[in-house]
C-alpha cells in the first residue's frame, strides 16, 4: 500500500461492531460470509475470550451506520438471532496514524532548540547560537521519508564529541550492560562510531532500521511526552543532532546528539529493547494526560535511567546513565564522583506500576533506581502492565502499511 492509499484508508468511514457467536462448527464462517454477501469490506476482526458457550468477536469494517449494506447486514444478524453491538465512536486525544504524521508534531517542542535560557552555557556564544539555529532549520524542514539531513559539525563541536566519548568509554566497559557494549563494538566497526567524528543520523539510522525497524527522525528539541512517546509506536527515535556546548563538555542541560547517539541509539538495536519501547509508546496513544504522565514515569525508570543485573552486578542500559559521566558509576555501585557528599540511592525491582507512581528528579542525580533481571523481563513486565491500563482502545502497528491499527471506530480530537 502507498503511503497515499494508506491516508486515504485512515479517512475511509469505520465502523466498530461486538459479535457474539455460539461455540459451534462454522460459526465464524457463517458470520463472515453475511458481510461478504452485503459488500460490506472487513478491515480486522479479533477474538475475545470465552463466555460459557459464547465467544465475543471485534470487527471492524468500512462503512457508516446509515449505509444501505450496513444496514443489510445488521438486518440480517437481527434474523438469525445473533447479538451484534454497533460500538460508539470513540473520541480521544489526537495521535498519529500514519508515519507521515510524525511530521506534525516533530518541531512542538517544548525547550532548547534556538531558544536558549539566560544560563545555558552557549547562551553568550554566538558561533555556537548560529551553529544551533542551522541544526534547527534542518530539523523543521525534515520530512518523514526524506534522506536525513546530514550536518557539518565544527572542528569545537567534535572536540567536544570527543571529549565526552574518550571520558564515557571506560565507564561504559565496567557500567554498561552487555547488549549495549555489544551494539557498540558493531556501530565501531559498521559506522566508524567513535571518537574522532560524530555520526551522521543517516547512517546510524539505517543501522538501526537493519536490526529492529527503528530508525531515527530529527528534532529541534525537546518535544512533550505525549509527542516523543507517540514516535515510539511507529519504532522511530525522536533525535536532536546539536552538539552541547564546549565550555562543559560533561553537562548538557537539554538532550543533546552525544545523549541520542552515546546514549540512547545502540539500545535500539537490541531487539528486547525496541520491543519494549515500542509497547510503552503504543500504550500512549489516544491516552489521558494523567496516564501520559505515568507512562513517561515508567519511561524515565527503564529507557532513560534503567539497570539490569547481569551476572550478580548493576549494569546501566538507560540513556540517561550511560551518556553521564558521573551519575553511570552512581548508579550502578552507589559511589558518587570524588568532592561529592551523597547517600547511596536505593536500588528497587523493576515493577512498571510502582515507577509509574513515582515522580522524579530532573536537574539531580535520582535517589532510587529499577533494577530488572534482563532485557526480555523488562519488556515482559512491561508489556503485562500495558495490557492492564484503562485504555480507550488497542493499538498495534502495521510496518507494511506504517499505520497504526486500533481494534474500534475513534474520533482523534484535534
Amino acid at each position: 500500500m502507498s503511503e497515499e492509499q494508506a491516508k486515504r484508508r485512515a479517512s475511509e468511514p469505520r465502523l466498530s461492531l461486538l459479535i457474539a457467536l455460539k461455540d459451534r462448527p462454522g460459526a465464524l464462517a457463517d458470520a463472515l460470509n453475511r458481510f461478504s454477501a452485503a459488500g460490506v469490506n472487513l478491515t480486522h476482526i479479533e477474538s475475545r475470550p470465552s463466555r460459557g458457550e459464547r465467544f465475543d468477536f471485534y470487527v471492524d469494517c468500512e462503512g457508516e451506520p446509515d449505509d444501505p449494506a450496513i444496514r443489510q447486514l445488521l438486518d440480517a444478524f437481527e434474523r438469525e438471532r445473533v447479538p451484534v453491538l454497533l460500538l460508539d465512536e470513540k473520541t480521544v486525544a489526537w495521535f498519529p496514524r500514519h508515519v507521515s504524521e510524525l511530521d506534525r508534531i516533530a518541531g512542538n517542542t517544548l525547550d532548547a532548540g534556538v531558544a536558549l535560557d539566560a544560563d545555558h552555557p552557549g547562551f553568550n556564544d554566538p558561533d555556537y547560537r548560529q551553529s544551533r539555529a542551522r541544526i534547527d532549520r534542518h530539523a523543521r524542514a525534515y520530512r518523514q521519508g526524506a534522506p536525513l539531513p546530514e550536518i557539518e559539525y565544527s572542528e569545537e563541536e567534535t572536540g567536544t564529541w570527543r571529549q565526552v566519548y574518550e571520558w564515557l568509554k571506560p565507564l561504559h566497559a565496567r557500567h554498561a550492560c552487555e547488549a549495549y557494549l555489544r551494539t557498540v563494538r558493531e556501530l565501531e566497526a559498521a559506522c566508524g562510531f567513535g571518537p574522532d567524528h560524530i555520526p551522521q543520523a543517516a547512517t546510524v539510522s539505517a543501522f538501526l532500521t537493519a536490526r529492529t525497524g527503528f530508525r531515527i527522525h530529527p528534532v529541534p528539541g525537546l518535544l512533550a511526552s505525549r509527542d516523543f512517546l507517540a514516535g515510539l509506536a511507529f519504532r522511530v527515535f525522536f533525535s536532536t543532532q546539536y552538539v552541547r556546548h564546549h565550555s562543559r563538555p560533561l553537562y548538557t542541560p537539554e538532550p543533546d546528539v552525544c545523549h541520542e547517539l552515546m546514549g540512547h541509539a545502540p539500545m535500539f538495536a537490541d531487539a528486547a529493547f525496541a520491543e519494549f519501547s515500542q509497547e510503552i509508546g503504543l500504550a500512549s496513544l489516544g491516552a489521558t494526560d494523567a496516564e501520559i504522565e505515568r507512562l513517561a514515569r515508567c519511561y524515565w525508570y527503564s529507557v532513560e535511567f534503567g539497570l539490569l543485573r547481569e551476572g550478580g552486578v548493576l549494569k546501566a542500559y538507560g540513556a540517561g546513565l550511560l551518556s553521564s559521566a558521573g551519575e553511570l558509576a552512581y548508579a550502578c555501585g552507589g559511589h558518587p564522583p570524588d568532592g561529592v557528599s551523597r547517600s547511596d540511592p536505593e536500588w528497587l525491582d523493576w515493577a512498571p506500576a510502582v515507577a509509574a507512581e513515582r515522580p522524579f528528579p530532573i536537574t539531580d542525580y535520582q535517589n532510587a533506581y529499577f533494577v530488572a533481571p534482563s532485557l526480555q523481563e523488562a519488556k515482559r513486565r512491561m508489556r503485562e502492565h500495558c495490557r492492564q491500563l484503562p485504555r480507550p482502545f488497542y493499538a498495534r502497528y502495521n510496518p507494511a502499511t506504517q499505520r497504526i491499527w486500533v481494534d474500534r471506530a475513534i474520533r482523534r480530537e484535534p
